[in-house]
């Protein structure tokens, strides 16, 4: 028999890979998109203001996310996953090819123009990765445990692989130049200051060119972990089948024993209690199912152990009290920062605003990644670090509130 190179203990390295590749699809357009606006507000209508457009638009995808979840409720015979995560991905896909053509688009409503295309688009680049969140771990559910990890390494690779490549396209430089002409008939010289945008390493039709075929290598990943029987072989028994099969081998097992009503007979798994196998009497179980009931009942025991220990020890208050402090910080990190950002940053340069939104996405992976390898079950601890988050999200709120002059700096400085 063949060895499998990628073979290492209970994880195939190839499939963990196509699983991380197929996580970075979940997030990839739209905190590409975030990392992107240093380069597109100086040139479209909306300016400072387009954040906080963007941040509306994505909470009102969040009608995804609903549909979804109302289908597998009331109609789960129609839900078919497979189908719906490939119009999620091609819908992003697709939104992302029309974005690099579209997105300087403008029309007249209201009496000023606005980036129609660009927001309309943004919606559903948002519709997208607010489904995957209940798209893509139903599917991941049907692998082996060990392979949720590698999903969401690629969600962290989401938010980090685009901002690696925003930085090195840089943000380009507005600078002011004095431009003088001569004019001959009056023999007079007038000076005047004009703006000069200095380009960026690639345009912003090629990173949205990028984003695309990151979602393409998505859907790919997806196919194969699919459909290869290579990648099927990692996949876990659905609970049904494992409990028909479950059942045929205790069947054959009371058929090919037969059970002395005198004799006490060992069901061989462990008491959780006391670490010992447990005796049963057949004669003092009415029938078969109940033996093999008794059987089961014991697995799940000593199997959930853990569990109902990790129960006893969070208590309701505590449990309410971490969904507070998730909900309060999804809400400073995906609401109020994100559409204040450019109101904090811009008055110290495109560089200051091109760095925050950048390092912001790539402090993100990275955090996830620390708390990978130390992990933190004090609630003191946790309390205090959302304290420190709620103090310095206070100090950029405070900036943006005084912007463009903070109090910090000389409006000279700010604008130097």
């Amino acid at each position: 028999m063949a060895v499998d190179i990628f073979q290492c203990k209970n994880i195939n390295i190839l499939v963990y890979v196509l699983v991380a590749l197929f996580g970075i699809g979940s997030w990839v357009d739209i905190n590409g998109l975030w990392v992107e606006l240093p380069v597109m507000v100086p040139h479209l209508p909306e300016g400072w203001k387009l954040p906080s457009y963007l941040s509306v638009i994505i909470q009102m995808a969040n009608i995804g996310p609903l549909l979804v979840t109302a289908m597998y409720v009331f109609c789960k015979s129609y839900m078919k996953e497979r189908v719906a995560v490939y119009a999620v991905l091609g819908i992003g896909a697709t939104s992302c090819l029309l974005m690099s053509f579209f997105w300087k688009e403008t029309t007249y409503i209201a009496g000023d123009f606005h980036s129609t295309a660009l927001l309309v688009l943004q919606f559903f680049l948002a519709l997208t990765d607010c489904t995957t969140s209940v798209l893509f771990l139903p599917f991941m559910a049907t692998f082996k445990a060990e392979y949720m990890t590698g999903y969401f390494i690629g969600e962290g690779l989401s938010g980090l692989v685009p901002s690696v490549v925003a930085l090195g396209q840089g943000v380009g430089q507005l600078t002011c130049k004095n431009i003088s002409s001569f004019n001959s008939t009056t023999n007079v010289t007038s000076y005047s200051i004009q703006p000069i945008y200095h380009s960026i390493r690639f345009s912003v039709e090629e990173f949205f060119y990028f984003l695309c075929a990151m979602l393409i290598i998505s859907i790919v990943s997806f196919t194969i972990l699919n459909y290869t029987s290579y990648c099927k072989k990692e996949k876990v028994k659905h609970q049904d089948d494992y409990e028909e099969v479950e059942s045929s081998n205790d069947n054959q097992m009371m058929s090919r024993y037969e059970l002395n009503p005198d004799q006490p007979f060992s069901i061989s798994a462990q008491n959780s209690e006391n670490n010992q196998n447990e005796f049963i009497n057949p004669s003092a179980l009415s029938s078969r199912n109940q033996l093999m009931k008794k059987n089961k009942q014991l697995d799940i025991n000593s199997k959930s152990v853990d569990i109902i220990q990790f129960r006893e020890i969070l208590s309701t208050k505590l449990f309410i009290y971490y969904l507070v402090l998730t909900a309060w910080v999804n809400c400073l990190s995906n609401g109020a920062l994100p559409s204040l950002q450019t109101y904090s940053t811009l008055p110290f340069g495109n560089d200051a605003y091109h760095l925050s939104a950048t390092l912001a996405n790539i402090a993100n992976p990275l955090a996830c990644l620390v708390a990978f390898f130390v992990t933190v079950k004090s609630s003191i601890v946790i309390s205090f670090l959302t304290f420190l988050g709620t103090a310095i999200a206070g100090y950029i709120i405070s900036t943006a509130v005084e912007s463009p002059t903070q109090s910090c700096i000389t409006q000279q400085q700010a604008l130097s």
